[in-house]
């Protein structure tokens, strides 16, 4: 999508037409005009023109004098417009804040488990998720799935939000992560990217993200599936930080000893072990 294509998807958002939007963008290049040659410009139909002015003048985003007889418009300064809509937006968003919370009855124990599929959906619910947090967020999430969630993180690491979790990948771009030492492994056993966030321990996501549409995660509030999540991140992240402080012949004999373990849990057959190492 090009620059011109994504304000106007960007404004349409704000409530305004394609056409109005393009009234106001070609105003702001040249002004003062008359209805027609605002027409021109914009390629507005001139059969248009007047009905879409009509609507900017009575949203407060165009104006317009008289000058010998002549009607010309004037579009309003772009930070005044930034302004007006914050301050519109903010005082709709407290009025449905308000009406809302008085009609929700909040329930203590909100156990139900809701599911979310899509993977473009679970990412956008993912991002929703994370720009509600105060606290805390831990995580155990794939580099294809950071990527689409790191502008909300950052912006809550910069609110003091603390992360913590792990990571599996080969260019590991947060810190507070610690990187999963044997993806390649993980992934010849398992062929599935899995991601499991919870928000400050009220909130927890957990599914498998690696499908597509049919992609498909659980969202729940239960106190008992975020406690386990919670456990099965920190525990992962504990082996992983294990590891890292042992020498070769350590992390083989470790990594070794691991291996029968997870072989036996499992069942595998050697010949399906194999193939994982």
């Amino acid at each position: 999508m090009n620059q011109d294509n994504r304000i106007i998807e960007d404004m349409k958002k704000l409530g305004l037409s394609e056409y109005e939007i393009k009234a106001y963008l070609s105003l702001l290049q040249i002004y003062p005009v008359n209805g027609y040659a605002l027409s021109k410009n914009s390629s507005i139909p001139r059969s248009r023109i007047y009905e879409i002015l009509d609507s900017l003048k009575k949203k407060q985003i165009v104006f317009e004098e008289t000058v010998e007889g002549t009607t010309l418009y004037h579009p309003i300064n772009p930070k005044v417009l930034i302004n007006k809509y914050k301050d519109d937006f903010q005082n709709v968003l407290s009025h449905v804040d308000e009406y809302t919370n008085q009609l929700y009855q909040v329930k203590e124990n909100d156990n139900k488990l809701i599911v979310l599929k899509g993977r473009n959906k679970i990412i956008d619910f993912a991002n929703t998720l994370i720009s509600k947090a105060n606290k805390r967020i831990a995580l155990s999430i794939w580099h294809e799935e950071i990527q689409d969630i790191s502008e909300a993180l950052d912006k809550a690491l910069s609110r003091g939000v603390i992360l913590r979790g792990v990571y599996f990948g080969h260019t590991n771009p947060y810190e507070d992560l610690v990187a999963h030492r044997r993806i390649e492994r993980y992934l010849s056993e398992k062929n599935e990217r899995y991601f499991t966030m919870t928000i400050d321990g009220e909130d927890v996501m957990s599914g498998i993200v690696s499908r597509g549409a049919d992609s498909q995660v659980t969202w729940t509030k239960d106190i008992g599936f975020i406690e386990l999540s919670e456990d099965y991140i920190a525990h992962d992240l504990m082996i992983n930080q294990y590891s890292k402080q042992l020498t070769s012949n350590q992390k083989k004999e470790f990594e070794d000893f691991s291996d029968r373990i997870r072989k036996d849990y499992f069942g595998f057959t050697e010949e399906e072990f194999k193939t994982f190492k």
